[in-house]
């Protein structure tokens, strides 16, 4: 398979795959609807995209011109349908819609699950990192807490009765600590694991052609 390249325009089309389908009366009234059944049909939408045009120009009084959309639409599927759209739409957390025909299918769906696996490694290794920054944050927390606690221990104000409270909120400070740095050590750990099979496949994708 011939190395992947996604213009910036595809890369658009993916991100506006959520947009509003409402139209204008104007919109309704002038529009190429072979064009913009070639744009949905590029954009991977479903048969369903076309009921929300109808619906939003049956209120200004128009109907969709259904075979123009319908061919356009085909001809856009055709250029979503390609390997490399179903790599991005995988590596970038996308779902499909089962939209392809049964030629293109096949080698769009290895290519999409390739890229779901590139972004699941990819999401392992920032959820360690985020679960890493999160066990660093409580245990600054928890180690100020600490700094204070030894500080009141020692002031002058600070009575015999509360001394030994505060021994006993120390203790349990230090033991959270000690909790928070043995599993910052095991996210460590994990996140070096995950770091290291997601370099192993971006290698695999790259000796196949992605």
């Amino acid at each position: 398979m011939q190395r992947i390249l996604i213009s910036s325009t595809l890369v658009v089309s993916m991100a506006l795959m959520s947009a509003c389908a409402s139209m204008s009366a104007d919109e309704c009234a002038v529009s190429d609807w072979r064009a913009i059944g070639y744009e949905d049909g590029a954009r991977g939408y479903t048969a369903d995209r076309l009921g929300q045009h109808r619906k939003a120009c049956a209120k200004h009084g128009y109907a969709p011109d259904l075979d123009d959309y319908r061919s356009g639409r085909d001809e856009g599927l055709r250029e979503f349908c390609q390997p490399s759209r179903g790599f991005s739409l995988g590596s970038g957390g996308g779902q499909y819609y089962g939209v392809c025909a049964s030629d293109q299918e096949p080698y769009f769906l290895d290519a999409y699950r390739r890229g779901q696996h590139l972004y699941t490694l990819r999401s392992n290794v920032n959820s360690a990192n985020s679960s890493i920054r999160s066990r660093e944050a409580e245990l600054e927390r928890v180690r100020n807490q600490i700094r204070d606690t030894e500080a009141a221990l020692i002031s002058r104000e600070t009575t015999t009765e509360n001394r030994i409270l505060l021994l006993a909120d120390l203790k349990e400070l230090s033991e959270e600590a000690g909790r928070l740095e043995a599993e910052i050590v095991d996210l460590i750990e994990e996140r070096a694991d995950h770091q290291h099979e997601l370099a192993n496949y971006e290698a695999v994708l790259a000796d196949s052609g992605y």
